[in-house]
C-alpha cells in the first residue's frame, strides 16, 4: 500500500481530498476496475478518461491520477502529466523492490509476446508479466506497477515504433536480463532502414543495469553483433551459429505442424514438444530457456514447462478446428515481411496435402519497401503453392499480382472478403489469416475461428 501524498511527492503533483493509503496497481479503463488501485486518467484520440473518473472510483478504484481538479471526484492526485507521473512511479516503485526482484526485458521485431508467455511458463512463481502487449510508454507502468514485495520475476516486453522508445523504458525500469530475438523488417518507413531498427532494438542492451545479462538470437546476425556492446555477461541461443550457450537438435513437426526437438544447455539435454504451431517458435522457446538457464532453473523443469505450452495470447497462431472440418490458423495480431513468410511456411506445414487459403491483408509502416515486400509475399505464396490467396485492400493486392491466375481474389474491403470466404471455404482447407493489426484481419479470423 501507499499514501497518496507519497505519490503527489513521487510524481511532483498535488492530493485534492483524503490522503488516503491506496493499492498501488494502475489501470486506465474504468471498466476494469482494480479493487482500491489507482485510475490514471488518459485522453485519447477518441474518449478523455476524465470523463470516467467518478465511475472508476464509484467502482472501487481507490484513487485518481488526473491532470486537472474536478469538481465531482475524490480522491485525485493532480499532476503536469499523467503518462510522465506513470513513469515516474512504476520507476520508484520498482526501485524500492529491486532487492528480491529480478527484472527481465524482452524485445524483437517479432517473437516478443510468444516469448513473454513461454517465459510466464518457464519461471517460478512468483512472476509478474506483461499482460496482452502492454510494451509503451504507457503499458510498462502498467505492468510494473503490479509487482509487489512478494513478486521474483518482472517480465516486460518493450517494443518500439520509433528511436529512443526502448531507450525511455529502460530509463525507467532498468533490466537485469535483456533478451533481444530478431531484427526483421518491420516499421521500415518509420525508421528508414533494417540497420535503424537495430539500433533501435540495442537500447535494450544499452539500457542494462550495471552487471546485466544479454541474451542474444545469434542465428540472427544483427542481433549476435549486439554482442561487441554488451556491459556484462553475453548468452547465446540459436540453432545455426557455433558456440551455443542454449541450442535445439533433431527439430522435426508433427503431425499437426507443432515443433518437437532436443533441448540442450551445455552437458545438460532434455525433449521439448511445443504445443505452439510452427517451427518458428523454437527460436522463442529457446529464449525462453536461455532466461532460465541464467536464473539457474534446471533444463528438466524448463523442457517440461516448454512442453505442451499453447498460445496464451490472442490471434498469434491459434488453431481452430471448426464442426464443418474447415482449421483455421488465426496469426493476425500483426505481421511483417519475416513473419508473414514463417506464418504462410507454418500453414503448409499444417496443412499436410490439404487445400491452403491464405488470406492477408496490408503490412503496413514498410515505407518505400512497401511494394516489393507484398510483391515478393506474392512470390513466396506462389512458391510455397498456396491454393488460394485472398488479399484485402488496395496494398495487399500487390502480391496476388505475382500468383498464378485463378490462384487469387481480390478483395477491397473485409466485406468484400466475408462474402468471398464464404463461397470459396470448403471441408478440409486450412485458412490462414494474417496481416499488420491496422488492417483489422484479425476480425474476420474472429469469425471463422468462433463460428460453429
Amino acid at each position: 500500500m501507499i499514501a497518496l501524498g507519497e505519490i503527489a511527492a513521487i510524481c511532483d503533483g498535488a492530493v485534492l481530498g483524503e490522503d488516503t493509503l491506496i493499492n498501488p496497481e494502475a489501470f486506465i479503463d474504468s471498466r476494469t476496475v482494480v479493487t482500491g488501485g489507482l485510475f490514471c486518467a488518459f485522453r485519447g484520440e477518441n474518449s478523455d478518461g476524465h470523463d470516467h473518473v467518478a465511475a472508476a472510483l464509484a467502482a472501487g478504484a481507490g484513487a485518481a491520477l488526473v491532470d486537472h481538479p474536478l469538481d465531482d471526484a475524490r480522491p485525485l492526485v493532480v499532476v503536469d502529466d499523467v503518462q510522465r507521473a506513470m513513469g515516474v512511479l512504476a520507476a520508484e516503485h520498482v526501485a524500492r523492490l529491486r532487492e528480491n526482484l529480478t527484472v527481465i526485458a524482452v524485445t524483437g521485431s517479432v517473437g516478443k509476446t510468444t516469448t513473454k508467455d513461454l517465459l510466464a511458463a518457464v519461471l517460478p512463481d512468483p512472476t509478474v508479466v506483461t499482460r496482452s502487449s502492454f510494451n509503451n510508454e504507457i503499458g510498462l507502468p502498467l505492468t510494473a506497477l503490479r509487482a509487489t514485495r512478494e513478486t521474483r520475476q518482472l517480465v516486460l516486453e518493450m517494443g518500439a515504433d520509433k528511436a529512443g522508445d526502448i531507450a525511455y523504458l529502460t530509463s525507467l525500469v532498468a533490466p537485469d536480463i535483456s533478451v533481444v530475438l530478431a531484427v526483421a523488417r518491420a516499421h521500415l518507413g518509420v525508421f528508414g532502414g533494417i540497420e535503424k531498427v537495430a539500433e533501435a532494438k540495442a537500447e535494450i542492451i544499452h539500457g542494462l543495469r550495471p552487471g546485466g545479462v544479454s541474451v542474444l538470437n545469434a542465428d540472427d546476425h544483427r542481433v549476435a553483433a549486439m554482442a561487441a556492446v554488451a556491459p556484462g555477461r553475453v548468452v547465446r541461443f540459436g540453432r545455426l551459429a557455433d558456440d551455443l550457450d542454449v541450442t535445439a537438435t533433431d527439430v522435426e513437426l508433427d503431425e499437426t505442424g507443432r515443433a518437437r526437438f532436443v533441448l540442450r544447455a551445455g552437458e545438460e539435454s532434455a525433449l521439448v514438444h511445443l504445443g505452439l504451431v510452427g517451427e518458428h517458435h523454437v527460436s522463442n522457446a529457446l529464449a525462453a530457456a536461455a532466461v532460465a538457464h541464467v536464473l539457474g532453473t534446471p533444463l528438466r523443469d524448463v523442457a517440461h514447462a516448454l512442453s505442451g505450452r499453447a498460445a496464451s495470447s490472442p490471434h498469434r497462431m491459434a488453431v481452430t478446428t471448426r464442426e464443418d472440418d474447415i482449421t483455421v490458423v488465426d496469426d493476425a495480431y500483426n505481421a511483417n515481411p519475416d513473419s508473414m513468410a514463417a506464418a504462410l511456411r507454418s500453414l503448409t506445414a499444417i496443412a499436410r496435402g490439404r487445400r491452403t487459403v491464405a488470406v492477408v491483408g496490408a503490412m503496413l509502416e514498410l515505407g518505400d519497401a512497401e511494394e516489393e515486400e507484398h510483391a515478393a509475399l506474392g512470390r513466396l505464396a506462389a512458391d510455397l503453392r498456396i491454393d488460394l490467396l485472398v488479399t484485402v485492400g488496395t496494398i495487399a493486392a500487390r502480391a496476388a499480382d505475382e500468383m498464378p491466375s485463378g490462384g487469387t481474389r481480390r478483395c477491397a474491403d473485409l466485406a468484400e472478403a466475408r462474402r468471398v470466404l464464404t463461397a470459396e471455404l470448403r471441408a478440409g482447407d486450412v485458412v490462414l489469416f494474417k496481416a499488420s493489426n491496422g488492417s483489422q484481419v484479425w476480425r474476420l479470423a474472429d469469425e471463422w475461428a468462433g463460428a460453429r
